[in-house]
C-alpha cells in the first residue's frame, strides 16, 4: 500500500473534511475529536457522497426510555436515506456482516519524519569570513 500525502492538519480543521483522488478512488478524510479518519466517499446503499453526511454520536439505550451517546461525532449518517456507518472501520449498524465502508489507514507524522524524495539537490559547504562568502566546490 503506497502513502499519499493529502493535506496539512490545518486543512482539515476539527469537524471538517476534505475529499481526495487517490488511484482513482474519491475518499474523504475526516478530522473527529483530534483523530483523523478516511472512508470511501461513497455510501454502499446508492451511492450518496459521505462527505455530505451527518457526523454524530452513537446512541444506545440500556433500558427503556434511557439513552446514553458515545463517541460524539464518530458516526457517519448519509445525506440520502440515513444509513449510519462507523467512522473507525466502516462497519454498519444495521447489518454488520455485509454492509461496510471501504476504510484506509491515516497517520499524522511531521514533515521531518516522511521519507525523503528521490531527487536530491547537489549541496555545497558555506562559510562567512569577515567580510566575504565562500562557497566550498
Amino acid at each position: 500500500m503506497a502513502r499519499h500525502i493529502v493535506a496539512t492538519i490545518s486543512e482539515i480543521p476539527p469537524g471538517g473534511n476534505k475529499v481526495v483522488e487517490i488511484a482513482g478512488r474519491d475518499i474523504v478524510v475526516f478530522h473527529v475529536n483530534g483523530e483523523f479518519f478516511a472512508l470511501l466517499n461513497r455510501c454502499p446503499h446508492e451511492g450518496a457522497p459521505l462527505e455530505k453526511a451527518a457526523c454524530v454520536a452513537r446512541l444506545t439505550s440500556p433500558e427503556p426510555g434511557v439513552y446514553e451517546r458515545s463517541r460524539v461525532g464518530e458516526m457517519l449518517r448519509c445525506p440520502w436515506h440515513g444509513w449510519e456507518f462507523d467512522m473507525r472501520n466502516g462497519q454498519s449498524w444495521f447489518d454488520p456482516k455485509r454492509v461496510k465502508i471501504r476504510s484506509y489507514p491515516v497517520a499524522v507524522e511531521r514533515g521531518e519524519e516522511l521519507q525523503k524524495g528521490p531527487y536530491v539537490a547537489e549541496t555545497f559547504p558555506v562559510h562567512v569570513e569577515d567580510s566575504y562568502v565562500i562557497v566550498e566546490v
